[in-house]
């Protein structure tokens, strides 16, 4: 069997490990180690090949940007940001129709500027939204499916883990692409404002209403979101105008909230304890299925599979935009299978050199952006995709009450809402790419 055969016969053992249920981080570990030992046909250089590999991918110092932005997520949970965001959401919004869950998805819009976790923005924004959409008449499927669908906004909204990820990946200036999703960021949460407003009317039974909120309430109510509004400047505007990179960007941010923390009364010994303890079992998840990734695509590219795939696809004549669209549909498809990190970690070293050979009538560098932000939205929408939707999971967990196949049908106006968008962003680029410099 030639290196390049080896290389295809991974993926179906591959997605037959997956397919049993074996984690993802796991599955990919395994394919890389066994395909590398039979690559290398000795045991002393695939010993030494996984030494190396695992050090260097341990000791990246991008890497150290992930815990940091991590705890922030947890800083901010403790420091009742979240009540806040929803509270200024909710007195402005509140008295509309459908207006509880649209302040629901402006408190995830804004919660998501600091958390970076989807998974932990939907968590956080249920248990402080979901009691005040069933108290005003709100039924459980459409309560549920917009909390899924407004935690999805953590992962796009910068600052995001996926996109660290993704700029590692690919080798792209972390701070250009967090600028580059900032506007498909704003319009997801328009698309789910605007998706609410018709579901609304389409189900008038679905939402109940609420007395409007005395004006000097609401401005107060505003007031109270400064501390969100101070860490999201501070980091992604201190992170674009050259204060500090990235990573330190990410320190100062868990400084920050972890100092809002303490100085509302919600930050003690045994908390802070449980805090740091979280972030480093989440690390370590995602390090893991950093370096099983890792392993396998050393070994893929030891197969030549990423270059003789991208050969195949340019020489095959194929339009540039059916390329892509064909990759975004794959990634659709897979995206009600996989969780959003395995997919980016698993297919981006294959897919971005059958972009990047690719002619889009602009730079390298913006095809690499544009792309990210593409691959980013159509994974963040299998987040809430049946069967498998990470989202749905969470916020199915906290509301047992409400069959799973309620929210499955209002999650997906919220879906459609998101493929429109995709639509939108793949037709007109500049949207994605006007803020950036060059």
């Amino acid at each position: 069997m030639t290196m390049l055969e080896m290389g295809y016969a991974s993926f179906p053992i591959l997605l037959l490990m997956i397919f049993l249920r074996a984690p993802i981080g796991l599955a990919m570990l395994l394919c890389g180690i066994g395909g590398l030992y039979f690559a290398m046909g000795g045991t002393n250089m695939f010993m030494a090949k996984l030494k190396t590999e695992t050090y260097t991918t341990f000791s990246s110092y991008s890497l150290t940007i992930i815990p940091m932005f991590l705890l922030m997520g947890q800083f901010a949970t403790l420091s009742g940001m979240s009540s806040a965001l929803f509270k200024a959401a909710e007195s402005w919004l509140g008295h509309r129709k459908g207006g509880v869950a649209m302040a629901s998805v402006g408190a995830c819009a804004g919660f998501g500027a600091i958390c970076g976790s989807s998974l932990a923005t939907a968590a956080t924004m249920s248990r402080v939204a979901l009691p005040e959409l069933r108290r005003y008449g709100y039924s459980g499927g459409f309560s549920t499916a917009t909390l899924a669908a407004g935690g999805t906004l953590g992962i796009l909204i910068p600052p995001s883990v996926i996109l660290v990820i993704y700029a590692i990946l690919t080798e792209q200036n972390i701070a250009k692409l967090f600028l580059a999703a900032f506007v498909p960021g704003i319009l997801a949460a328009i698309g789910y404002v605007i998706t609410i407003s018709i579901y609304v009317r389409m189900y008038p039974d679905a939402a109940g209403t609420r007395e409007p909120v005395p004006y000097p309430e609401r401005v107060r109510a505003l007031l109270d979101v400064w501390p969100v509004l101070l860490v999201f400047g501070l980091v992604v505007g201190g992170i674009y105008l050259g204060w500090f990179t990235p990573t330190e960007g990410a320190a100062v941010g868990a400084a920050g909230t972890g100092l809002i923390a303490l100085v509302s009364g919600n930050l003690n010994w045994k908390v802070f304890v449980e805090s740091i303890i979280a972030t480093a079992t989440s690390t370590a998840m995602i390090f893991f299925i950093v370096l099983g990734a890792g392993m396998y695509n050393g070994f893929l590219a030891l197969t030549q599979v990423p270059q003789e795939l991208s050969g195949w696809v340019v020489g095959q004549g194929l339009s540039p935009w059916t390329v892509l669209t064909l990759i975004l549909v794959f990634y659709l498809i897979f995206g009600c299978l996989m969780d959003s990190l395995s997919m980016i970690l698993l297919t981006i070293p294959i897919f971005f050199p059958v972009i990047s050979a690719l002619d889009f009538g602009m730079s390298p560098e913006h095809v690499a952006i544009w792309f990210g932000i593409l691959v980013l939205i159509v994974v963040e929408v299998g987040l809430i995709t049946p069967p498998v939707g990470m989202n749905l999971f969470i916020i199915n967990a906290m509301d047992r009450s409400t069959p799973m196949v309620q929210t499955y049908k209002a999650v997906m106006w919220f879906v459609t809402s998101d493929l429109v968008r995709v639509v939108i962003l793949v037709l007109f680029p500049a949207i994605t790419l006007f803020l950036i410099p060059g």
